[in-house]
Order: structure tokens, then sequence, then C-alpha cells
């Protein structure tokens, strides 16, 4: 179920959600009895699929399982050579998952070419498709991976957003507004939650630039700081803000 996306991708574009799933979600795949993940569209090449099976097997437990889904064919054959069965393996299909139960999907970059009233029948296929007790972690990134923003689903739909940036390259949070999940990027106007939370974190960073001559880092942190003191449910700790991450409740920025 699904289109074929355009398939650009790019060796480390997704380490920063990598390390988040590994770091946010690894209880949930050490305690699973079958530690199942699927790595939905992974493009044209299968790097991103590779990276993810190795960050996870160091980071979490060695014998994850990781499939790559596309629902391409050509994709599908030209990723063969990459296998490591039976830790890494790919197969075709779309939001069904092919008929997996897996504990976690990650999907980067799909739903971005699909139109805002597809997202949500989207999301609810692969959550039908879950394990019990999984999740989904979809998100868009650029194509270097210097700005990304993911959402956690659950059985009861999206319970997080996080904003990511590579902090050195980082001229303002707004920026950040181009590479929102598709269930919000239509969002950021007047009036929404998404545009708020951006408008903050710029004001944040504006107000922080004293602080820039301690670096990018110490700029982040302070300004994400004034975020939370302005009532924001900001989720974490400063060690994960250091990261150039910010997490809130999806409450706080669901459409409406």
């Amino acid at each position: 179920m699904g289109v074929v996306t355009r398939g650009t991708t790019n060796p480390n574009r997704l380490r920063r959600v990598d390390n988040w799933i590994a770091w946010r979600c690894g209880d949930l795949l050490r305690d699973a009895t079958d530690p199942l993940v699927v790595d939905l569209g992974y493009g044209a090449t299968p790097i991103t699929a590779v990276e993810l099976r190795g960050r996870l097997a160091a980071a979490v437990r060695p014998d994850i399982r990781v499939v790559g889904l596309e629902i391409d064919p050509v994709r599908v054959a030209a990723a063969a050579p990459a296998a490591d069965p039976p830790g890494l393996t790919f197969a075709r299909g779309g939001f069904e998952l092919a008929g997996l139960r897996p504990a976690l999907v990650r999907t980067f970059n799909v739903l971005r070419q699909y139109d805002e009233s597809q997202v949500a029948s989207a999301w609810q296929t692969m959550i039908d498709a879950l394990a019990p007790d999984g999740v989904i972690v979809e998100g868009t990134c650029d194509e270097l991976g210097r700005l990304a923003s993911w959402l956690l689903i659950d059985a009861t739909g999206p319970r997080s957003l996080t904003l990511a940036a590579r902090l050195s390259t980082l001229d303002s949070p707004a920026a950040l507004a181009e590479r929102l999940p598709k269930a919000l990027i239509h969002r950021n106007v007047p009036g929404e939650g998404v545009h708020a939370l951006l408008r903050a974190l710029d004001d944040g960073w504006r107000d922080a630039a004293p602080y820039a001559t301690f670096g990018p880092r110490q700029r982040w942190l302070h300004a994400v700081t004034a975020v939370r003191v302005a009532g924001w449910p900001v989720r974490d700790r400063p060690n994960r803000w250091r990261l150039g991450e910010i997490t809130v409740d999806w409450s706080a920025v669901a459409p409406r």
C-alpha cells in the first residue's frame, strides 16, 4: 500500500533519529520477544537500513532484526547484496508492512509526498500491523540530516514531536519549519500550536544570542530552557537538549 518515493538518501542522513530511537525506544526493543524493526521506504539505496541495523545492534541488543521495506521491486533487488540475514533483510512492502509484526517502524521522508488528508489512514494501517506495544517513528529531514523532525506514534496515535538540528550550522530554529512532518508542515500558520512552538523557540534562540560566545550548544540550551519556562510541555533533560533536540507533547502541537 502506497506509492514509490523519490528515493533520495545519503549516508548518515538519519543518524539523529537512529540515535534517538536507541535511547528512547531501547527498553521497548530489549523487552520485545521478537526485536523486529522495519525501515519503511529506505529509498534507492539500502544505506540507511544498514546503518539502522548497525546502530541498534551496538546500542540496544545484538540480535536486533531490521527489515527494509520498499514498494519498488527494483529497489528491493538492488538492496539484496547488502543483506546480512537474519539481522538485515529486504522485502517488498508498503504501509501494510508486508504482513510483519514489528516492535518498531521507522519511516522517514515517505509521507512527505502525500496529501495531508492521507496521513491518518497511513498511520492507522501501520498501527494495525504493529506488535503489541509497538511504535512508529515517522518524520522528515533534509538531504544531509542537519535538520529533522519526527513523531513518536503508538496505538493511541501521536505522543510527541521532536525537532532536531545540527547546531553548528543552525542559523535559526525557524529553518526547521521546512522539515516538519506532513501532519504539521501545512499547519505552520498563526493560530496553530506548531507555529507558536517554532516562534517561541526562535524567540528563545534570539534572546540567547549572548551565549553564542560559548558555542551554539549553550545558546540552544538556553533557548529550550526559555521555551520550557514559558509553559511548553518540553520533555527530557538537558543531556538530550545538548544534542540539538527538543521534544514536546503532541497535545501542544496537534492540528486545531
